[in-house]
């Protein structure tokens, strides 16, 4: 384990398990380390501009420029950093902070031909930049066996699926090979204890 503080991000698919894993992965790392580990998450809805957020995402409002939505994003997660996720990590050494969703799913939502992910990127510059990103990699039939509640028929699930998953994949390299992100891609098909010990083994290895 890292005796400096770490913020760990996680994202994945709709239906790839990322709040359950990231609530078994807390309870690991709170039976190693007790006290120690924060949850959050984002949109962070305290946090500037999280109520606009939310009306979008529920529609809401309708009528809203793409990149309008992604600079209130933007300045969510500004606000959300510097409010919650830096004073925590900024306490005792050894802090972790597990956060689902950051911009990762920023360059995948609201990329759009007339914003592209640079766009949206450099929209969010000053956002305190994660140790490590996990990637939940699952695959759509699984996401859609999780997502069965939601009453999307199956055909829509899995087009809309197919396209997310081609984004992140693009998003992935373009963080990786521009910006040098720590993105770890897991395999989340499994169960969950299997996805978060996975991840917990990652954190442990990661160097001091």
């Amino acid at each position: 384990m890292p005796g400096k503080s770490i913020f760990i991000v996680i994202e994945g698919l709709d239906g790839s398990g990322k709040t359950t894993a990231s609530q078994h992965l807390a309870e690991l790392l709170e039976s190693h380390f007790p006290g120690k580990t924060l949850r959050t998450y984002e949109p962070h809805d305290p946090s500037c501009g999280g109520d606009y957020i939310r009306k979008v995402l529920r529609k809401e409002i309708t009528a809203f420029q793409p990149r309008t939505l992604a600079l209130a994003f933007a300045a969510n997660r500004l606000d959300h950093g510097d409010r919650i996720v830096t004073p925590w990590l900024a306490g005792d050494s050894g802090r972790i902070v597990l956060c689902d969703r950051y911009y990762l799913s920023s360059l995948v939502y609201q990329q759009t031909s007339d914003f592209p992910m640079e766009n949206v990127l450099e929209l969010n510059q000053l956002a305190r930049k994660p140790d490590v990103i996990f990637f939940l990699n699952v695959s759509n039939e699984v996401c859609y066996e999780r997502m069965k509640g939601r009453n999307l028929p199956p055909e829509l699930f899995e087009e809309n699926l197919s396209e997310t998953r081609r984004k992140y994949q693009e998003a992935i390299e373009f963080l990786r090979k521009g910006h040098q992100e720590n993105i770890v891609e897991i395999d989340g098909n499994g169960t969950v204890e299997q996805t978060a010990t996975a991840m917990f083994r990652v954190i442990m290895s990661m160097p001091e």
